[in-house]
């Protein structure tokens, strides 16, 4: 138990030790504009003319007049039951 972990450590630090190291790449500086202050505000445009009103519709026809109702005759007269108490 005891060489197997020197054993490890010392192969890991060879196998660590034989990598190739590689210079890290520079990155690309990229400038972006920054918007500057707010200039001046412009004049103001003039104001537009403002339309005619447009022409009132026609009023329109009269409805038709209904039938005269039919004169009476044996008429049954039915009385819905109250509801029942509470």
């Amino acid at each position: 138990m005891k060489y197997s972990i020197v054993f490890s450590s010392v192969l890991i630090a060879l196998s660590l030790g034989a990598c190739d190291k590689s210079t890290p790449a520079m990155p690309t500086v990229v400038t972006v504009p920054v918007p500057g202050p707010a200039g001046p505000t412009g004049a103001t445009g003039s104001t537009g003319t403002t339309g005619s009103t447009g022409a009132t519709g026609s009023a329109g026809n009269t409805g038709a007049t209904g039938e005269k109702g039919k004169a009476s005759g044996d008429t049954v007269i039915v009385v819905p039951p109250s509801p029942p108490a509470r």
